[in-house]
């Protein structure tokens, strides 16, 4: 399992539920926006994993988005030491594989711990992101931070952030 311990660089990012269009001075992203900003790209809101440069893994992507959607805001911040390990695309035949472990695994109800396991998991598969500097990461973020115009990000969808959040907690 991924400790925070290396991690320090993006700490003072906060992960948020659903997509932003811009995040806030402390971050208030999605984990999938946060990883296109570490990865280098231009910050972009991303409302579903097709909205994410070709580098990243499609399947890895969808299980990181719906972990982050369903975490309570707890949980969602332990999903920060894979921000940098996203953009791992792959072969067409390795995405299956990770594709099909992740399938094989999800069951109903899992904790969120066994799932990240899960995460954990499917990006040993194949590909991994290439290794960034920390120091690199660090001002790819903070200069996003410092051009957010408000404290927080604010939701682009606020009701349907609101409503996957319900449902959520529900299952």
């Amino acid at each position: 399992m991924v400790t925070m311990d290396r991690f320090d660089h993006i700490l003072h990012w906060k992960l948020k539920r659903g997509s932003h269009t811009f995040p806030g001075q402390d971050g208030g992203t999605c984990i999938n926006e946060a990883a296109i900003v570490a990865a280098g790209f231009a910050y972009q809101p991303v409302r579903s994993v097709h909205d994410m440069p070709k580098c990243f893994s499609r399947p890895i992507c969808t299980l990181a988005m719906q972990l982050n959607d369903e975490a309570s805001d707890e949980e969602r911040q332990q999903l920060l030491p894979f921000v940098a390990r996203l953009a791992c695309a792959d072969t067409p035949e390795v995405e299956q594989a990770r594709e099909a472990y992740i399938a094989a695994r999800m069951r109903w109800r899992l904790s969120f711990r066994k799932r990240l396991e899960i995460l954990s998991g499917a990006l040993a598969i194949g590909r991994q992101a290439d290794e960034l500097a920390p120091e690199e990461v660090r001002t790819r973020m903070a200069g996003v931070q410092h051009c957010a115009s408000a404290p927080t990000s604010v939701d682009e969808h606020p009701l349907i952030s609101n409503f996957q959040g319900w449902v959520a907690g529900i299952f």
